[in-house]
């Protein structure tokens, strides 16, 4: 059964739903800033899940997207998505050997930061008469992944460039640890940090002969300060086209575009409403989700399928059965948990897009 051209206030809850006016705002807006920057737009759809919209992404100007995992490389190539960059190390031999396979099929790129996972991938692809371009990982202050700041960068880049099947493309970082920093000049001072790091390395692979085709860093948390930044080929910012709680307190300046519908299921007391969305709708462990158009919330607690607002003083106002909207705490953890986002224009469903990338972990 479907719900397009039905009112957006007839969809049952809980329902997952982007304003596309809005969306295709927010899209727009970034395509513009990367553009005057100067860098090209690779986002990341780890937090999309949905191909639909990463080809509004690409329509709009995106040069490529990023993604998280093979598997979801996968869904995204299956779907006509033809440059894919893995910001992610792929070390299994059954991912190694899906990794090469899909270099079939689209122009697909991964993250290294170890030489016997070098070797591992270029033997794949030799055997299977491909060729995966690698980019190596720097780890400039994340702490998560990442070869340090240093000659270990160029020593594994030449490997890289002297291994048959694989194709050096250049370096990557994520220089996500800024993002803790509330003071914007630190921020700035932070990120500046982080890609003087990362400019050393590819000066270093280039006084070695090796050229340095994408330099790719930022995400949506310093998308207005690393794509200004000297020597950044590309920016991976992806999850700030939904604008919700966590990229607002991160400094997106753009307008909220996805949203939950939820219902009152009980209003046990006056300071007190239920609702039917808990953390398998709304992640908890983040930034709260907003309720819109409800003043005076002291707290949103999510248990698993309970949302329980806790009011700072009295009010009746909402009932059983009324049906109320909320922005995510964090989009990236929202959408893998629906199957399906609707898109609403002008107050009524407009299409369904089925989250073709949920679940796809491997």
């Amino acid at each position: 059964m479907t719900n397009i051209g039905l009112p957006q206030n007839s969809l049952d809850t809980p329902a997952l739903w982007v304003e596309l006016d809005v969306l295709d705002r927010n899209i727009a807006a970034l395509a513009a800033h990367f553009k005057r920057a100067g860098v090209g737009w690779r986002p990341h759809t780890k937090g999309i899940k949905t191909p639909a919209i990463v080809h509004k992404l690409l329509r709009a100007g995106a040069i490529g997207v990023t993604c998280a995992k093979v598997s979801e490389a996968e869904v995204l190539a299956a779907a006509g998505v033809c440059d894919i960059l893995i910001a992610n190390q792929i070390v299994t031999p059954g991912k190694i050997d899906r990794l090469v396979a899909l270099c079939r099929q689209a122009d697909v790129k991964a993250l290294v930061d170890d030489r016997e996972n070098v070797t591992a991938i270029g033997a794949a692809a030799t055997a299977a008469g491909t060729t995966v371009g690698l980019l190596v990982e720097v780890n400039t202050g994340m702490e998560r992944c990442g070869v340090a700041p240093g000659p270990d960068v160029p020593t594994l880049a030449r490997q890289i460039a002297a291994t048959p099947g694989l194709r050096f493309v250049g370096l990557q970082t994520w220089e996500g640890h800024n993002l803790a920093l509330t003071d914007p000049a630190a921020k700035q001072a932070g990120v500046e940090h982080s890609i003087a790091l990362l400019n050393e390395c590819v000066a270093l692979c280039r006084g070695a002969g090796l050229p340095v085709e994408i330099v790719s860093a930022g995400g949506s948390g310093t998308y207005a300060i690393t794509p200004f930044l000297a020597g950044v080929t590309e920016i991976e910012a992806g999850g700030a086209i939904f604008c919700d709680m966590t990229y607002q307190e991160w400094g997106v300046q753009l307008e909220p575009a996805l949203f939950v519908r939820a219902t009152v299921t009980s209003r046990p007391t006056p300071t007190r409403i239920i609702l039917d969305s808990g953390f398998k709708t709304v992640p908890r462990g983040f930034t709260a989700p907003k309720l819109i158009g409800v003043d005076g919330v002291q707290s949103v607690v999510l248990s698993a399928e309970h949302g329980i607002v806790t009011l700072n003083s009295p009010n009746t106002s909402l009932k059983v059965g009324d049906a109320v909207e909320l922005i995510p705490g964090y989009g990236d953890a929202t959408v893998f948990l629906h199957e399906v986002i609707f898109g609403v224009r002008h107050g009524r469903v407009e299409t369904e897009w089925p989250v073709l990338g949920r679940g796809k972990i491997h």
